[in-house]
């Protein structure tokens, strides 16, 4: 049974609120909505629609994604929660704002680049998340997930992940 004080939230700024607690499965500084996963909220009655849109369409950690949402939105008094996912327009780092670009950098992960940022050799050293140094090199072109790749700072010799420019 749902407590009477959640009831208050069942509203689409509630369910947003909400939504902003799951953090992602893989890069757990941000939130869904931080990541620009989840892309609307509608509410009819108690059932919520939420549009969602992966990073990567094999993501392993879809289900889980998936499976919090609908805990956490129960949680709050929806009786029924419709995941479409969407993949137009495509999920791009583009989307990240500068607020998840410096949590990623405060985490220990260089940020993804800009599209203005990048050059036409696309050879451009990741910014340490540690020291600040460009003095950089990749170690790995994959990380611990496929979003990420792995970096060496010659200067301050910290290994880091750099989100990879989708």
């Amino acid at each position: 049974m749902v407590e009477e004080t959640n009831i208050h939230l069942l509203d689409e700024a509630g369910i947003w609120k909400e939504l902003g607690t799951i953090s992602d499965p893989e890069i757990p500084v941000l939130s869904l909505v931080d990541m620009k996963i989840i892309r609307g909220v509608s509410l009819r009655g108690r059932k919520a629609t939420i549009l969602f849109s992966p990073t990567f369409v094999g993501c392993p950690a879809l289900d889980q994604m998936k499976s919090e949402i609908r805990t956490h939105l129960a949680g709050i008094g929806c009786t029924e929660v419709d995941i479409q996912t969407v993949f137009s327009p495509p999920w791009s780092t583009e989307m990240l704002d500068d607020e998840a670009r410096r949590k990623l950098r405060e985490f220990g992960i260089a940020p993804p680049l800009r599209a203005t940022e990048i050059p036409a050799t696309l050879m451009v050293p990741a910014t340490c998340p540690f020291c600040g140094s460009v003095q950089t090199h990749m170690e790995s072109e994959f990380g611990a997930t496929l979003c990420k790749q792995i970096f060496y700072c010659d200067d301050c010799r910290q290994s880091f992940e750099r989100f990879k420019t989708i």
